[in-house]
């Protein structure tokens, strides 16, 4: 299931800008290029691994000019100084996969490259994850930024208000400083907001691979919906996981080089084939001056001062550490996926406590407000009551983005390709 299609899932929060920033991050990402790198060498050595199921074929030759000591040891006298030696010559070698030493290399190989693989899809499904929390992070700022825009607004009218008030002597200079006060508070958070927001727009510039200045992300709205999910994730969706998938195959990749370790305690058969023609001049197509060889070769190990068992030893602590990082990666996958769960539906009842907070909040200084018009309270309350409605209109407000993000950290966790709970029973993962 790993190798299914994930598709494009942040397509499910229905916003075109997302899906555009989206579609850029497999294109310009610069962190994906050193694993796709990574991906491309561990196939390299797959292919190199292979190579060993086949004979070994090389041409040779060389044409030499040579002169010998007349003082060489056992020389003949009839040898002349000076002689050629030109050959040209075929050799051909193939071993015996008796052990399968090479059929576990190319086994190990390839489930390292299926793993180095995984990776690389694990590093594109957090990069995506990523970029849809910090665009929704973005989108916060967005929502909170036009609260305080109102909010200024409002904070004007009540300073108005109060400057009247005391310009016609029915309310004191305190009151006009304290809506004074409470107006440059808001000025100043507004701004913060915007600080803040900037450097989320940086980081998803970054993570499309493009330079800060070079993409303006103009505010919208925050009305994203968060999708609704199942009841009961089915734990076969964990499969689809790609860090799980690239435990499972380095376990495999650890367990066939234990098989690579293991043939070299065993004899290496081969056999050989030099063909080839020499002679002292060019003249050297012809039988006469043919030679060729031809036999199997056969090397045991008989001391090695315990090379092959340490071999043996390491290949097999290896495999023990990939079996308990396999165990922990799905352990720590079962977790992140019940977090995300619970995560959203806390939220859920969090946003519907805090909701009812707006709402009462909104009522206190609507009859504090009325309450100061009519010269039935201080300022002081309605300045209270300002407070408590703003603390709660922002509460409310990262409560809703927390619960879009949860939810893209519920898919991440997931693995990608998820359905809402609209669809029909029994749909598939994308």
């Amino acid at each position: 299931m790993d190798t299914a299609p994930r598709g494009d899932w942040w397509r499910v929060y229905k916003d075109e800008v997302l899906n555009n920033l989206e579609a850029r991050v497999d294109v310009a990402n610069p962190d994906l290029a050193p694993a796709t790198a990574i991906y491309d060498q561990a196939r390299a050595m797959v292919a190199e691994a292979q190579a060993g199921i086949y004979p070994e074929l090389s041409l040779g030759g060389h044409v030499l000019a040579n002169r010998q000591s007349a003082r060489r040891p056992l020389r003949s006298p009839n040898q002349p100084n000076q002689y050629m030696d030109n050959a040209v010559d075929t050799q051909a070698a193939y071993e015996f996969d008796i052990w399968d030493r090479v059929a576990n290399a190319v086994k190990a190989g390839k489930a390292a490259a299926a793993a180095s693989e995984a990776d690389l899809a694990t590093l594109k499904l957090s990069l995506h994850a990523e970029l849809a929390s910090d665009y929704f992070t973005l989108r916060g700022f967005d929502a909170e930024a036009a609260l305080y825009a109102n909010t200024v607004q409002a904070y004007r009218q009540a300073l108005t208000l109060t400057q009247n008030r005391f310009a016609g002597k029915i309310a004191s200079g305190m009151d006009v400083s304290r809506a004074a006060a409470q107006l440059a508070d808001a000025e100043a958070q507004a701004t913060d907001i915007t600080a803040r927001r900037a450097l989320a727009a940086h980081a998803i510039a970054i993570l499309v691979g493009v330079p800060p200045a070079d993409l303006p992300i103009p505010p919208e709205t925050l009305n994203t919906k968060v999708p609704v999910m199942n009841a009961g994730v089915p734990a076969t969706l964990l499969q689809r996981r790609p860090d799980i998938a690239a435990a499972e195959r380095s376990v495999a990749a650890a367990n066939a080089e234990i098989g690579v370790v293991r043939a070299a305690f065993y004899p290496n058969i081969s056999l050989n084939l030099i063909f080839g023609v020499q002679d002292t001049g060019f003249n050297m197509f012809s039988l006469p001056d043919s030679f060729w060889s031809v036999g199997p070769g056969v090397t045991l190990p008989l001391f090695e001062g315990g090379l092959r068992t340490a071999e043996e030893n390491a290949a097999a602590a290896v495999y023990r550490r990939t079996v308990a990082a396999y165990r922990g990666t799905v352990l720590n996958a079962f977790r992140d996926v019940e977090d995300q769960l619970a995560l959203l539906h806390w939220l859920a009842n969090e946003r519907a406590q805090e909701d009812e907070a707006v709402r009462q909040a909104r009522k206190t200084l609507t009859i504090s407000m009325a309450l100061y018009k009519d010269g039935a309270t201080n300022f002081l309350d309605v300045v209270t009551a300002q407070t408590a409605e703003l603390q709660a209109e922002r509460a409310a407000l990262d409560i809703r983005t927390r619960q879009i993000q949860a939810s893209v950290g519920l898919i991440r966790a997931l693995g990608g390709g998820w359905h809402e709970a609209a669809e029909p029973k029994g749909a598939g993962p994308h």
